[in-house]
């Protein structure tokens, strides 16, 4: 186990903590701990846009101008007569020691990185390339000669931290994913401790629920499936069928458990619901426990600090009085769409939900959007009645487009050079009730039952109980027309867009009242994210960027932003429950009291159910413990983990290399698959690597490289020595996988072609293309 390694990175993210939170207190000044929770955070997006800027020109020089950056930064906060609160750093450092070392641990079990199961090898490679070249944007390792067509900025960003602490990338990568994971739990408890003290509501308590619903809870599928086990069987077999639903996974035992389970549990086509049947038209509905389990270090996991950064700068704009104009003004207009550029890089799926977050932000917040004009213009618009909420909306939706156009200005390059795009479509097949609860289930219910306390706190406790009877009926009846998100969240949007802007709402019980500003609001910020979480679910129900795999990339890049923005909502729901629900008489107040702790309870329990198992498989299979994601290369591929290694090890920069071009995610070589390892595992880009390309540019140009790469290992003298000089390739390699597609290879007689390395079942050949 490489303890020093983890020191050295443990020592690194908390440094630059602290650092960052120097300057996260000119951010968050009204947060309860001035914003220190969101010190990496910051550190890291002032590291990743000088280094991204920089970075066209020499990444080397933005590296190191990116810490000079963040340290000036420091310095001239510091210098303001700001300073980081001693006691407030250190309970931050301990929430992100505790989060980093437990997915530490959880890698050290299981550091593979293998191609099947995720999106691994694209990660490590795109890691590899930012590493080994010097320039954005980086070449693709899977198509030579031109710059990665994907989302590239959390590897970007893994590779700073990488280089400052001179580390090797198969150790690398999984300290990089460790610390994401820990960036998301201290973020979230950070959010949701600023959201709960501005409510009168314990901040450690809101804080502690909601980084264990972000680390550590699962849906609520497993719980339900551990359910049906239990049950008698006759009754089990019985309640599965007339839901249609196989029993299997976890429903047939413990036994059958698998972590992936719970991951797969919408389907585009019914009956699919008790496990993930490989080929079944389901859609991913990743949760954070599972995704850092799996262990990728993907996008839609890199960024989810980032997207809590974006809300946490909302928040601190909700909590700025409309006098502050300047500083409401620098928020929208300058940290928040320079976030937005950076989320464009890092996963473009999240960069929209930036600015619908702050078109939110700027609709409900207590300022009056109008103080954000001059005086001369602010006195033009209405101030009262229906036209001032049309106008207030419209202010926010124009603050939201200047969001979205000023972040394209700040990832400008990415759009013009690297960006891919897709074709949108709408009306896919839509979601059941059933699936919808287990998935969002331990959001959903919490925040309707928070509603409806809400309800009863303004509206007096009979008409709460008719309006909750009402919804419930609403849902049901909604779900059965095949409109089961429309029904279970309408009530969410509704109620939360109602109490959030209404501070009279308990006054004018009889109509909607007119909605107007100041006053003391029945709910707070965490109506922001319960907004934005129900519409980005309700939003996918109906629109799905288009892909040969129907919408489940929409659905599973989308509902990771949902859970972590209602994970750091529903800490402070829970927590006003718990202890600020106090209705009516002492009896009812007990009776309150006591259901609300059983019902949270429960809650917790349930979830942690998905955890206990999956940990208990991952230690199960555990070796000597180790970080070096690269270590299983000797055991499972023997016969070529020496001569990938050499050429990681001899090939200076990124000389291009040409591999079989795999079909899938596999690497199995008899079959003629070799996953483009070579290129995967050490960042050197092959002429055509996996099908993934065929997605990210066209088919047609795919094609032809394919067929381009066959005509080297196969072709004519004459063909063999154009190729290779048209892709410019240094390096053949020619393992059992390329043996086994193209049967009789021929490149090793071209002249100006030399063996360089024999080892196992590998031959590498030198191309001098000086000779050819």
């Amino acid at each position: 186990m490489e303890y020093g390694l983890v020191v050295l990175w443990l020592a690194l993210y908390l440094l630059l903590t602290y650092v960052g939170a120097t300057v996260a207190t000119a951010l968050f000044p009204r947060f309860a701990d001035r914003g220190v929770a969101f010190g990496l955070p910051v550190a890291f997006s002032i590291l990743w846009l000088v280094a991204y800027l920089v970075g066209r020109v020499s990444l080397t020089a933005g590296v190191w101008l990116g810490l000079l950056a963040l340290v000036a930064g420091a310095a001239v906060v510091a210098g303001r007569g700001t300073s980081v609160d001693g006691r407030a750093y250190a309970e931050v450092a301990g929430v992100f020691t505790l989060a980093f070392l437990f997915l530490v641990a959880v890698r050290a079990l299981d550091p593979v990185i293998v191609p099947l199961g995720g999106e691994k090898f694209l990660d490590f490679g795109l890691l590899n390339s930012l590493l080994r070249g010097d320039r954005l944007p980086p070449e693709d390792m899977w198509f030579a000669g031109e710059p990665v067509a994907y989302y590239y900025g959390g590897h970007l960003l893994a590779a700073v931290l990488t280089r400052i602490t001179g580390t090797a990338s198969q150790y690398a990568y999984n300290l990089a994913l460790a610390g994401f994971y820990a960036t998301l739990v201290t973020a979230t408890y950070g959010l949701a401790g600023a959201v709960a003290a501005d409510r009168g509501v314990s901040r450690r308590l809101a804080g502690g629920l909601s980084a264990f619903c972000v680390g550590l809870a699962s849906n609520l599928s497993t719980p339900v499936r551990l359910l049906i086990w239990l049950l008698p069987e006759d009754l089990a077999t019985s309640l599965a069928e007339s839901a249609g639903y196989e029993i299997s996974g976890l429903a047939a035992g413990p036994g059958s458990f698998s972590y992936w389970d719970a991951s797969r549990v919408i389907s585009d086509e019914a009956g699919d619901f008790a496990t993930y049947e490989p080929g079944a038209a389901l859609v991913i509905d990743e949760f954070p426990l599972f995704a850092w389990l799996n262990g990728d270090l993907h996008a839609h996991m890199m960024s989810t600090g980032f997207l809590l950064l974006a809300a946490a700068l909302c928040f601190s704009y909700y909590q700025t009085p409309a006098v502050e104009r300047r500083r409401r003004i620098a928020l929208l207009f300058g940290a928040l769409p320079a976030l937005a550029g950076l989320m464009a890089v890092t996963n473009t799926w999240s960069f929209p939900s930036v600015a619908g977050l702050t078109m939110l932000t700027v609709a409900v917040a207590p300022a009056d959007p109008r103080t954000l004009f001059p005086e001369s213009v602010e006195g033009r618009l209405p101030t009262a009645g229906p036209s001032h909420e049309v106008a207030r909306i419209g202010v926010a939706v124009a603050v939201a487009v200047a969001v979205l156009a000023l972040g394209l200005l700040w990832s400008l390059p990415f759009w013009l050079g690297a960006a891919s795009g897709r074709e949108v479509a709408f009306l896919p097949d839509r979601s059941g009730i059933l699936e919808l609860l287990a998935v969002h289930g331990l959001f959903v219910l919490p925040f309707g039952l928070y509603l409806y306390a809400r309800a009863g706190r303004t509206l007096g406790t009979e008409r709460a109980r008719i309006a909750g009877l009402a919804t419930v009926g609403v849902v049901f009846l909604v779900a059965t027309v095949d409109l089961a998100a429309v029904g279970l969240l309408s009530p969410l949007l509704v109620g939360a867009w109602l109490f959030a802007r209404s501070p009279s709402v308990g006054r004018s019980v009889r109509s909607i009242p007119t909605l107007a500003d100041g006053g003391d609001r029945p709910v707070g910020f965490e109506a922001v994210l319960v907004l934005a979480g129900a519409g980005l679910v309700l939003l996918v129900e109906f629109v799905f960027v288009k892909e040969n795999v129907g919408r489940m990339n929409t659905v599973f890049k989308t509902y990771m932003q949902v859970w972590v923005l209602w994970a750091a909502a529903v800490g402070p729901v829970l927590a006003w429950l718990l202890t600020r629900w106090r209705p009516g008489s002492e009896t009812r107040r007990l009776v309150t009291r006591t259901g609300t702790t059983a019902f949270v309870v429960v809650l917790l329990l349930s979830t942690s159910v998905y955890g206990a198992l999956a940990l208990t498989n991952h230690v199960g299979a555990a070796g000597e413990p180790t970080l070096n994601g690269t270590d299983h290369l000797d055991r499972t591929h023997p016969g070529e983990a020496e001569a990938i290694r050499w050429l990681d090890r001899t090939a200076e920069g990124q000389p291009t290399i040409v591999t079989a071009a795999p079909a899938g995610y596999r690497w199995n070589p008899e079959d003629g698959d070799g996953a483009s390892a070579p290129a995967s595992l050490t960042g050197l880009p092959t002429v055509a690597g996996w099908y993934h390309e065929a997605q990210y540019r066209n088919d047609t140009v795919y094609d032809r490289r394919v067929s381009d790469v066959e005509t080297i290992y196969t072709g004519s003298a004459t063909e063999q020595r154009a190729l290779l000089r048209e892709y410019d390739v240094r390096y053949v390699y020619v393992g059992p996988a390329e043996r086994a597609r193209y049967g009789e290879i021929t490149i090793g007689q071209v002249s100006g072609v030399t063996e360089a390395k024999r080892a196992g079942d590998v031959v590498i050949y030198r191309v001098d293309p000086k000779r050819i």
